[in-house]
């Protein structure tokens, strides 16, 4: 990918003087918000209440807190990996979404877990503010690494929470523009917080919530141009259609909304937008996206998914279809992903996830 550095440093400011943007432009280091699991992927990236496996991490940490529950049956640990080369449309090679997932119970403690998000931008080409001639060249990347703790609270709720450490370089080489100085490069934290419950009056109903990446701004210039994280509300229900001993179907649906607000002139911390100034900005409701996806499992061993996601024209216009399907063997587990051709075409198109699992 060969983009100019000027070109470069000028995204990195251009939020703080955009007048109107959509809701994935108000906010930085939006790689953390990127669906991990191909299985999720095939349902129309749904997850926070089927939050079953490694990948709760990020979908619902709560969801770590049932994965072990009969020791004669379920496995201590489990690791998932999986490899997305990002927006296939613009056939770059260098182009790449990467996650990793572990967890394991201790006894006495409860469920941990670790996950890294790496999202590499490829190689980028440095030239003069007033030449195009080559003055060097370097790569972007993002990458977060995170921890997380869950526990049963009772046999049918869940807690799970997340502390991650965030990385941004986007560029390594200090320049100007205008009066900012200042190289591409900023780090930051954030938590995430979920509760999964399965209802006793409904047997076959699990009702999630998500609230991810609650953080301070990061900066990469100067701190009063501090863009805030993409905090995330995600909530769900996954109900089992048919759950019989060779045949389950389940429904799967999620709305997320990103908690974030900011104006021409002002960014509002991140309290003060979860809690007031997103609901209150314009049509809040308006922004919420749509995941709704079918799963069907055959003894456990086959696995077909589909799924539909929507969001509205005045908050993005994402709209595409989804299918998948997985493998279940022993320990071994494998899922992959499509997406097809999106509604209007979008660069997420043809996209294809892969994930690798094993329990031990």
């Amino acid at each position: 990918m060969k983009w100019s550095i000027l070109i470069l440093t000028i995204l990195l400011v251009m939020p703080s003087i955009i007048t109107e943007v959509h809701a994935q432009g108000e906010a930085t280091v939006l790689f953390l918000i990127i669906n991990p699991g191909a299985r999720q992927g095939g349902m129309g990236e749904a997850g926070v209440a089927l939050a079953d496996d490694a990948t709760a991490i990020y979908w619902n940490p709560a969801g770590l807190s049932f994965q072990y529950n009969d020791p004669e049956v379920d496995k201590k640990g489990e690791a998932s990996l999986m490899h997305v080369n990002w927006l296939p449309q613009f056939n770059l090679s260098d182009m790449y979404y990467d996650y990793a997932a572990g967890r394991y119970y201790i006894e006495d403690i409860g469920m941990v877990g670790l996950a890294i998000q790496y999202i590499s931008y490829g190689e980028s080409i440095w030239t003069g503010e007033d030449s195009p001639d080559e003055l060097g060249r370097f790569n972007s990347s993002e990458v977060s690494i995170t921890g997380s703790y869950a526990l049963k609270l009772k046999d049918n709720l869940g807690l799970g929470v997340n502390l991650k450490y965030i990385h941004s370089r986007l560029s390594p080489i200090e320049v100007s523009v205008g009066t900012e100085k200042g190289k591409g490069i900023a780090s930051g934290f954030g938590v995430d917080l979920g509760v999964l419950y399965h209802p006793g009056w409904a047997s076959k109903l699990s009702l999630g919530a998500n609230i991810s990446n609650i953080g301070p701004k990061i900066s990469y210039v100067d701190y009063k141009q501090a863009d805030p994280l993409p905090t995330n509300l995600r909530l769900g229900l996954a109900y089992h259609l048919v759950k019989s001993q060779y045949n389950t179907l389940t429904f799967v649906y999620d709305t997320n909304k990103l908690l974030v607000n900011r104006d021409s002139t002002s960014v509002d911390g991140v309290f003060k937008a979860m809690l007031y100034s997103s609901w209150t900005s314009g049509d809040a409701f308006s922004k919420f996206t749509h995941s709704f996806g079918l799963e069907y499992w055959y003894s456990q061993l086959i696995a077909l998914r589909a799924g539909y996601f929507y969001e509205a024209p005045n908050a993005g216009d994402r709209k595409f279809y989804t299918f998948g399907g997985g493998l279940r063997y022993s320990i071994f587990g494998f899922d992959f992903s499509y997406i097809l051709g999106s509604v209007d075409d979008s660069p997420l198109s043809d996209t294809m996830r892969f994930s690798l699992g094993i329990k031990f």
